[in-house]
């Protein structure tokens, strides 16, 4: 009988990847559910709530004309282009030429991981953030490079530590052969909600110029904001235009997840390697939903205010119900995440482990910090796509978890034992 082909090894860019970390948890979040489980699930950052009826009213209207359902334009239809050019003037005072300077993408992921394939020779260094939403190092990864990690850190009252991120940035440059290509940032962050301010920004760009260097900025959760000062465009540094594109997303801003509407925009240079790449690889968007992302960016903002104040409020009930429980929370100034420490009777155990507990034992999902990067471990991310009520009994589940870790490690390590042997 003959053999099934089979190659001579694994692909050379499925080998570059690391295991999926959040595969173990997916798999059992799966298996309890099928066994009756209720599954408080906080562990992918999925929004929960409507679209708003206006953007879903334009869609339906859009889709209704024969026409549209043809090819679309991959770069964007000009009207989109022009409605978030007009949503940075009117946001961060920066203006873009649609034409040059913006670039429509089937998401944020979409187009970073483009960019990537665009600007990347085989061995290029990229400096990533991590902990860092995995597209940030492997998309890039993928594209041939070679990473150097930069941690992203939080000062003992809970900021952003600028200081020691741009120590560890100059670090990085000075030992890296050749000189790193791009540099990513990533602010409000995923996963650690930790915000930067335009001083930083500046700093950046002065940096990255001196090295030759492109930015590029993640800004998916400009509008997820909880205190007075909106989240700053890195575009708004002088000379960023320069060097920097920055990415945004109406996923969170809208909650449009699964419509993929993203923009990369910036830097001339990168955005017309963008825009070329994804020319031979996609026709773009449907066009209904550009149209109806048009409406979004152009139409009534009074929702976006009405999606911040919701996880606003779900955060601040995550955060004091947790505290009763037994977990401190950080309290996240922006994102649609908390960024939680492992409890200290779970730390030895790591993020993994304790978040294959939790669901086990509490029947609350969480994402483990280490599938964010090395320095991610010892914590885990919470989304906050859950409604008040179930937070709420999330941390009574945890209670009881918290009153019994020592009864609950001493089982677990039993079975790791029995495991081992």
């Amino acid at each position: 009988m003959t053999r099934p082909f089979s190659g001579v090894e694994e692909f050379h860019r499925i080998k570059r990847l690391p295991p999926y970390v959040f595969a173990e948890v997916n798999r059992l979040k799966a298996e309890f559910r099928a066994g009756g489980m209720d599954i408080i699930d906080f562990g992918m950052g999925n929004p929960d709530t409507d679209t708003p009826a206006h953007i879903v009213e334009k869609l339906i209207e859009t889709v209704q004309k024969p026409r549209t359902h043809r090819y679309s334009t991959s770069r964007g239809v000009p009207g989109l282009r022009r409605a978030q050019a007009a949503y940075y003037e009117r946001r961060f005072g920066v203006t873009l030429d649609p034409e040059k300077e913006i670039v429509a993408t089937l998401g944020s992921k979409e187009g970073l991981a483009n960019l990537a394939m665009a600007i990347t020779a085989p061995g290029d260094v990229v400096l990533a953030p991590n902990p860092s939403y995995p597209i940030h190092p492997y998309g890039f990864m993928i594209a041939g490079g070679a990473l150097r990690h930069i941690p992203t850190a939080a000062r003992p009252d809970g900021a952003f530590d600028a200081e020691a991120y741009l120590n560890a940035l100059a670090r990085a440059v000075r030992h890296s052969v050749p000189t790193p290509i791009a540099l990513i940032v990533n602010f409000p962050s995923n996963p650690t909600a930790l915000v930067c301010d335009l001083d930083f920004y500046k700093e950046i760009v002065a940096f990255a110029r001196k090295h030759e260097m492109f930015v590029l900025s993640d800004l998916a959760y400009s509008e997820i904001y909880f205190d007075d000062t909106p989240p700053p465009s890195i575009l708004q540094a002088p000379g960023a235009r320069d060097l920097a594109v920055e990415f945004t997303s109406l996923s969170k801003t809208y909650s449009m997840p699964g419509w993929r509407m993203g923009f990369a925009v910036g830097c001339e240079r990168l955005i017309s390697a963008l825009t070329r790449i994804k020319s031979y690889l996609d026709y773009g968007a449907f066009t209904p939903i550009q149209v109806a992302a048009t409406a979004a960016l152009n139409g009534p903002q009074d929702c976006v205010d009405e999606i911040r104040q919701l996880y606003q409020s779900r955060r601040d009930v995550l955060v004091e119900s947790m505290e009763r429980a037994g977990w401190t929370i950080p309290s996240p100034a922006a994102t649609m995440f908390a960024w939680a420490p492992v409890p200290e009777p779970f730390r030895a155990l790591g993020s993994l482990e304790f978040a294959k507990i939790l669901l086990a034992e509490a029947e609350v999902a969480v994402a483990p910090g280490v599938g964010f990067g090395e320095y991610g471990e010892n914590h885990v991310r919470i989304g906050l796509v859950e409604n008040e009520q179930r937070v709420r009994q999330a941390a009574r589940n945890v209670r009881k978890l918290m009153q019994n870790a020592d009864e609950i490690i001493a089982r677990y390590s039993q079975l790791s034992d029995r495991s081992d042997a």
